[in-house]
């Protein structure tokens, strides 16, 4: 009997436990200090990856522009994913294929970065412009294209410069 009690003791402080600690953590809201540096560094490999230093930087200038601009959200990590979504029949929120402002966010490829070197650049140059700061060379630009495109957007801005194969504007 005495072993019966025990057990029942224990059990009974394990779910109070478990209930006491799960609305704990259900209130609790995760943030991560270097999400802003993540998703920089993200734009920069995916947009100009196999660009120069320049370039790789020009676009992390056009994210942290838009962020600082009206009309764009206030933060990197919606610049970055801003585009029409929908909700698929589980209930999971995915963006619209070929929508976002950022091309690689909703082409339906995978968003891994495969090659190291390449993604470990990005994620120096993005601890570098978050901790120190950059001029920035693109004079404000809020927009840029591939030069291989025409997009209709381009003729109300004000070209600023070209780096690599890629066209700023503002």
């Amino acid at each position: 009997m005495r072993r019966q009690s025990r057990f029942w003791n224990n059990s009974v402080w394990f779910f109070i436990g478990m209930f006491v600690g799960m609305s704990f953590i259900s209130q609790v809201q995760a943030y991560d200090e270097n999400e802003d540096r993540y998703w920089l560094a993200m734009n920069m490999y995916f947009e100009a990856g196999n660009q120069s230093d320049a370039g790789r930087i020009a676009v992390a200038l056009v994210t942290i522009n838009r962020v600082n601009s009206w009309g764009w959200p206030n933060q990197i990590d919606q610049v970055v994913t801003q585009g029409p979504t929908y909700v698929n029949w589980k209930g999971n929120v995915f963006p619209i294929k070929n929508k976002c402002q950022f091309s690689w966010y909703c082409d339906g490829k995978p968003d891994i970065p495969e090659d190291s070197k390449t993604w470990e650049e990005c994620l120096k140059l993005a601890n570098m412009i978050m901790d120190e700061g950059i001029y920035d060379f693109t004079h404000g630009s809020t927009h840029y294209h591939n030069d291989k495109v025409d997009p209709y957007w381009n003729k109300h801005l004000k070209k600023t410069l070209t780096i690599d194969n890629h066209i700023f504007y503002k």
